[in-house]
């Protein structure tokens, strides 16, 4: 399947120029269709449908686990990031120094202003970003680092390499990524990143409706969390005893297969199409588009000066160009003092010249 034909999955792009992956990723025919086929499974089924259970997460996890290349049995699903953070970071000891990005996305930099560690400072995101974290290091260096790989408000995105440098000089930080704004727009591999938690909702750019999202943990800081709990594990019940010390604290209750499978869904999607070719095709977006909204001096300095970004884009408009965009069935955000735009797989270079020509009256 190639980008072209997958596009054609997606009836509101005939309507609507959308430039809005980064608030919320499109439901498209395909996926619509096999979710309509599990809820008659399940309308037919009852009871009897959800007997393969163990089954069929098992099949999801090691989807999840192989797209980002991790480690079966600490892949954790869960209903979204900001729901699987709270719990590790109710899990983990308070006494420990806390270091966070200025202005990243709230459901990252609340928990862990608010939960009572020792110490909780932040670097300024600007075009020297990957700098100012360095200094913040060796100022006094965090026991955890937090941090979105792609800024929501203004797409700025880390150097995935100097993380995984920083790791290696400093490897007793726990480096905690979210990477909502990030997964599905490249190849990632969670095993090499020097991440040691790295989570993501799927209905952003994974294009996987609501409520399924994922935890992945690297072995060394599974000790770490909850260890209180240990002695109480496996739980006595026959259903809960093929819980490990992850599942048990991320994954409590019952797990939605339409929802992750949606996840689920979407992953073989991304795997037909190849991510070799999504990636390219959304970096080709994003040279265009900093191009584009450069030369109409519509960008900041932070983001003009880096040397990559993603497809994410805030832009200084006005009232009557946001009017104007409206107008011309453009779907975007209003995030901090302008509009944010994003550009996803189902997006080309006509949606941002398009855009760019209704800037030009600004």
């Amino acid at each position: 399947m190639t980008i072209d034909n997958f596009s054609k999955d997606f009836p509101l792009i005939s309507q609507y120029t959308y430039a809005n992956t980064a608030a919320s990723g499109l439901m498209y025919e395909s996926l619509m269709e096999w979710r309509q086929g599990h809820d008659i499974d399940f309308l037919i089924g009852g009871s009897k449908f959800r007997e393969s259970l163990d089954v069929q997460l098992a099949e999801i996890r090691t989807a999840v686990a192989n797209f980002f290349d991790s480690e079966f049995e600490n892949t954790l699903l869960t209903p979204n990031f900001s729901f699987a953070l709270k719990v590790f970071i109710n899990g983990i000891d308070k006494d420990k120094s806390v270091l966070l990005l200025e202005d990243d996305y709230p459901s990252v930099n609340w928990p862990f202003s608010s939960s009572g560690f020792k110490s909780v400072s932040f670097a300024e995101v600007n075009q020297h970003l990957e700098q100012n974290i360095k200094e913040a290091f060796a100022k006094q260096q965090p026991d955890i680092f937090a941090f979105s790989i792609v800024q929501y408000l203004n797409g700025i995105k880390l150097d995935l390499n100097f993380i995984k440098d920083l790791k290696k000089e400093y490897p007793d930080t726990i480096f905690v990524a979210d990477g909502t704004q990030y997964s599905g727009t490249e190849k990632f591999s969670f095993k090499e990143s020097g991440i040691d938690v790295f989570g993501g909702s799927g209905y952003k750019w994974m294009l996987s409706g609501y409520g399924n999202g994922y935890m992945l943990f690297n072995k060394e800081i599974v000790s770490q969390l909850y260890p209180v709990s240990v002695e109480f594990e496996p739980q006595k019940e026959a259903f809960q005893k093929g819980k490990n010390h992850l599942m048990c604290h991320f994954e409590p209750g019952h797990i939605d297969t339409l929802n992750f499978g949606s996840l689920l869904y979407s992953i073989e999607q991304f795997n037909e199409i190849g991510m070799d070719a999504i990636e390219a095709h959304l970096a080709s977006l994003a040279k265009h588009a900093k191009e584009k909204f450069t030369g109409l001096e519509l960008l900041s300095e932070t983001v003009t000066e880096r040397k990559e970004h993603s497809t994410i884009f805030n832009l200084k408009v006005t009232p009557k160009i946001m009017e104007a965009l409206k107008e011309r069935n453009v779907l975007f955000s209003l995030r901090g003092s302008g509009i944010r735009v994003s550009f996803h797989i189902y997006n080309a270079i006509k949606d941002i010249d398009k855009i760019a020509n209704i800037l030009k009256h600004k």
